[in-house]
């Protein structure tokens, strides 16, 4: 069989590992041009049950264990006056339910895994039909079946439904502090080893520690209109004159958390927030299937790397398994994808909904510790 992923993103190249593990070699397609193009991210967090389970199918569970931080579960919650209102510290025998690793480092492990000529980088997709991929370069391949996973603007999800990312009335700004112990140590105490969030009404401050030092920021508004950040007046261009403007929107908040802003330096990134359907399904179709946000893009809460990675794990099992019938594989995979990731997207759905509460800190904390 001939096997075509578009997206070289974790679950793309997890659904290689996995085909390559059972003998099946596919082609993955990247328009970036190599593995060091862009930075890749910040870090997540992977579940036992689900991220941890489709490493543990692509025989990379070690090399997982080696490279994540279980201190990455900490966690601290507190109100914007500076109220903290939870503070869990993993112990350092806890068991690695949800340790958080660098994207960059996961991404590395699953390159590693393949054999160098597996992803053809510098092919960026212009368009896809059944069967075949034409290159912005004006080449073109062809293959038995075509695997899109290549985000929320995926070229290859329009082949199967007219389903479209919808903004969901959030925004984010991500920054950064670099060297954070060295340059700001007390601001290092204070977020911790994991994660610190500030959740207020209908926006929220969080920092999340990294492996190589850096604390990540993000500053989350809740409630905007799609073309928000284009008519707030944040000079985005200029990363000082940004990072005054958005303290500015803390006003009130316990100042050492306007001094996390103060003190990032000048990656100041803008984003908007989309997801697709929750429950989104489309007939299956011989010679196509979609995986990771190309299939089911949820809000930012934890769920989407994680399903992505068990999509290109089952995909690749029921595809190793039936290599004479790629039409059932694909039916197979797709039931147990569509029932599994319509409950993850329903979940962040629900998240997202709490964070935007008026009453956010106060809610997550009864989600953190029910009853």
């Amino acid at each position: 069989m001939t096997i075509a992923i578009a997206g070289a993103g974790l679950g793309g190249l997890l659904l290689a590992r996995v085909l390559h593990l059972h003998g099946v070699e596919a082609e993955v397609y990247e328009r970036e041009p190599s593995r060091l193009a862009r930075g890749q991210g910040g870090m997540l967090d992977l579940h036992s049950g689900t991220g941890q389970r489709a490493l543990r199918e692509a025989g990379l569970i070690d090399g997982f264990r080696a490279i994540a931080r279980p201190e990455g579960q900490d966690l601290r919650l507190l109100e914007p006056d500076g109220t903290l209102l939870l503070q869990e510290d993993t112990p350092d025998d806890a068991p690695l339910d949800r340790p958080e690793v660098d994207r960059a480092d996961l991404r590395d492990l699953l390159l590693d895994s393949l054999p160098a000529h597996t992803v053809r980088w510098g092919r960026e997709v212009a368009r896809a039909e059944r069967g075949r991929l034409h290159f912005a370069d004006g080449t073109s391949a062809g293959c038995e079946l075509l695997v899109g996973a290549d985000g929320a603007h995926s070229r290859v999800r329009p082949l199967l439904t007219d389903a479209r990312p919808a903004h969901t009335g959030h925004h984010l700004v991500e920054l950064g502090i670099p060297d954070v112990d060295r340059t700001h140590p007390g601001l290092a105490a204070m977020v911790g080893r994991g994660n610190y969030w500030v959740l207020g009404d209908r926006q929220s401050l969080t920092a999340q520690r990294n492996g190589d030092g850096r604390v990540r920021i993000y500053l989350s508004f809740f409630g905007t209109d799609e073309d928000h950040f284009a008519t707030s007046g944040i000079p985005f261009d200029d990363p000082a004159a940004a990072r005054a403007r958005l303290v500015e929107r803390y006003a009130g908040w316990d100042p050492r958390f306007t001094a996390l802003i103060e003190a990032c330096d000048d990656t100041v990134v803008p984003r908007s927030v989309s997801m697709l359907p929750v429950g989104l399904t489309w007939p299956s179709t011989p010679g196509l299937t979609l995986l990771g946000d190309a299939a089911h893009l949820m809000p930012p809460v934890g769920q989407g790397a994680n399903m992505a990675l068990l999509d290109g794990a089952l995909l690749g099992l029921e595809l190793a398994a039936r290599p004479d019938d790629l039409p059932a594989a694909v039916r197979a995979y797709e039931r147990e994808m569509f029932a599994r990731t319509s409950a993850a997207g329903r979940q962040s759905a629900d998240i997202q909904d709490m964070l935007a509460a008026p009453d956010a800190g106060r809610r997550m904390l009864a989600f953190f510790q029910p009853g």
